[in-house]
């Protein structure tokens, strides 16, 4: 190969990567390419999985009813020893998670061409198909490719999502709804627990986004994460997965597979609302590990402050014993160190702390 021909085809790879793990599969892959190979030390085999982990199951019927000062203390113990747990019996009908969970799988099976036509590197756009984590700065790619949707207000959002496939704007428009009259029920009943139970901002207002995640099977698991070790910045996140294991939480220095329960949702808390709790509910470190059996499918309803509103630690959680730990932060300020960091584990969240 001569040296003028490697520039070329180094600019035809990056090209070929960023159209998507899914593109690279459709293709025909039969390996990981180098820009997926995570550095040795990296590498998931090289960090020791301790099995299957059950988290707090909470009942959100037993929320609403008599029982509800014994699920609130349960609530605080899963925030404050895994800030991550299961929520069941939540109202929301399993005809409508299958439906939002089929039409994310259809668009995903859409020809690239069609998919391509949301393609963008742009952080803040409302709707976006993308790749890895941040396509524009990774130094190794993800075994990911995302569609991400700006869900609130709907009136300013539904009309730029998708329209193939036919559906997905209804079963989104509803699933979108459904999530955010739930995620203000759990908010309150965390707030509830943690004493605060008057910050009615935090629960009402806000942004509401969905993220579609699609982790192809993978040739050699073992190179490549589908995402990498990380904490979502909002407030609080519900997760729907489909039934393949792929999710692990950080626990006691340790790495443990939360194992899907099905129609359920995995909540866990964010750096927003560590800082608004002080550091007193812990925003948990997790990845995604993929396989060489079947690709997996999730879908994150993230929801958070409006991106120019600061959070700022509770005065109700501060004391002498208890100092301020943060400093005000935005989510435009996590996207801004988003377009300009490799983001790893809790970094951004480490540079807001005051000491």
């Amino acid at each position: 190969m001569s040296l003028q021909a490697q520039p070329y085809i180094h600019l035809q790879q990056q090209i070929m990567y960023q159209k998507g793990v899914k593109h690279l599969c459709d293709n025909g892959l039969t390996h990981v390419p180098n820009k997926y190979i995570l550095p040795e030390p990296e590498r998931s085999q090289n960090l020791v999985v301790d099995g299957c982990i059950d988290l707090p199951v909470i009942d959100f019927a037993q929320l609403q009813g008599a029982d509800r000062p014994q699920v609130l203390a349960s609530i605080s113990r899963a925030c404050q020893e895994f800030g991550f747990f299961q929520l069941e019996n939540h109202g929301i009908a399993n005809e409508t998670i299958g439906k939002m969970l089929d039409v994310c799988k259809r668009f995903f099976e859409l020809p690239f061409e069609e998919r391509q036509r949301y393609m963008s590197s742009d952080l803040y756009a409302p709707v976006r198909y993308g790749t890895s984590f941040n396509q524009n700065i990774d130094s190794v790619f993800c075994w990911r490719d995302f569609l991400k949707l700006s869900c609130h207000p709907m009136q300013d959002f539904a009309s730029l999502w998708p329209s193939s496939p036919f559906d997905l704007r209804e079963a989104v428009g509803d699933y979108s709804t459904k999530t955010r009259h739930l995620y203000q029920r759990v908010m309150e009943g965390i707030l509830e627990s943690l004493g605060v139970m008057n910050e009615t901002a935090m629960s009402e207002e806000g942004n509401q986004l969905m993220m579609a995640n699609w982790y192809p099977e993978c040739p050699q698991p073992q190179l490549t994460l589908g995402l990498p070790p990380h904490s979502d910045y909002g407030l609080l996140t519900l997760l729907l997965q489909d039934q393949v294991e792929g999710l692990q939480v950080q626990h006691k220095d340790k790495w443990v597979t939360v194992k899907p329960i099905p129609n359920s949702f995995v909540v866990n808390i964010g750096d927003q609302f560590e800082i608004f709790s002080n550091g007193r509910y812990k925003s948990v470190v997790h990845r995604v590990a993929v396989n060489s059996m079947r690709s997996r499918l999730s879908v994150a309803s993230l929801h958070s402050l409006h991106i120019n509103r600061n959070v700022t630690p509770s005065a109700k959680l501060i004391d002498e014993s208890n100092p301020r730990v943060y400093r005000d932060t935005s989510f435009a300020d996590f996207l801004d160190y988003l377009s300009s960091s490799n983001f790893k584990s809790k970094r951004f969240l480490e540079s807001r702390k005051l000491y």
